[in-house]
């Protein structure tokens, strides 16, 4: 009877001590979740609020009683953000969809052929994460200059349609793929390219998915080599845009106006990360693990 009761109040100290954890842990995610936040909320209540009521707070207000579209009008007549925002949409789609297929037929051959100096070849691969990225800007830039490629959508694209982190990834993924099945697909007379569009790209596709999403918030993004490579507007991404907005003053005089070409172009890689956040998590996941 006593080690029962002992084993009792064990237990109920140890349930005790796990609720106080569990409470401290959360609170801490709480105040965390608002300050990182916190500048996205003060992003989006700026942009409600009206040019004079701006001006007008000598103290910062966390809320307004008239909210107004102005802003957002006032945007994209400021400059053609919607221009902007279509750019990037086409930089965006076309770029993951070739870095996509590149990827995937890179890190099949890593996973599944075999031939001499493979796993030489692939380190050497590897060994490219290394290089600055700022002197692959530099190359890139010099390649596309001598191409002739400057102010045009190809030159935005073509640098950007290989990553070695995404051919790593995706290539630990696929040797997850048992080989008996790569092995019964050959028995019976199936060529790699079909094996890799029935069997391992069905099986792999979360993390497929998640490397296409992740891409399009980079490209979505990028910055420096769009500002770099273009300077005819009929080619500037979102990124230009902002920049712009700054440049002629507009962004300076009108803050709330500036948040609401903001919260624009951030508002289409938050709802894409809402919805395949649990793909994101599962690819990584995935990705990451072996055997």
């Amino acid at each position: 009877m006593k080690r029962n009761a002992d084993f009792e109040i064990e237990r109920r100290r140890t349930e005790n001590k796990n609720r106080v954890l569990k409470i401290v842990t959360y609170f801490g995610l709480s105040i965390w979740a608002v300050l990182v936040l916190f500048p996205f909320y003060w992003m989006v209540l700026t942009s409600f609020k009206s040019y004079g009521a701006y001006n007008a707070e000598h103290i910062p207000v966390f809320f307004t009683l008239a909210p107004t579209l102005q802003n957002y009008k006032e945007a994209f007549t400021a400059v053609p953000l919607g221009k902007y925002l279509l750019n990037t949409l086409i930089f965006s789609v076309f770029t993951t969809a070739a870095m996509v297929a590149v990827s995937t037929l890179a890190a099949y051959a890593f996973a599944r052929l075999r031939f001499r100096g493979r796993n030489l070849l692939f380190g050497i691969f590897l060994s490219m994460m290394m290089i600055p990225s700022e002197l692959v800007v530099i190359t890139n830039f010099v390649t596309i200059t001598e191409l002739d490629l400057r102010n045009s959508f190809l030159g935005l694209i073509l640098p950007s349609i290989t990553s070695v982190f995404y051919i790593y990834l995706l290539k630990e993924s696929f040797e997850q793929v048992p080989d008996e099945l790569y092995k019964a697909a050959k028995v019976d007379g199936t060529s790699d390219f079909k094996y890799l569009l029935k069997v391992m790209i069905p099986i792999c596709r979360p993390t497929i998915i998640t490397i296409m999403i992740l891409k399009l918030i980079e490209c979505w993004n990028s910055y420096i080599w769009p500002r770099l490579i273009t300077d005819d507007q009929a080619y500037f991404l979102v990124s230009n845009g902002i920049q712009e907005i700054r440049e002629n003053g507009f962004g300076r005089e009108n803050i709330p106006a500036m948040m609401a070409a903001v919260v624009v172009i951030s508002v289409p890689l938050i709802i894409l990360f809402l919805i395949f956040r649990k793909k994101i998590m599962e690819g990584v996941s995935r990705g990451g693990m072996k055997g």
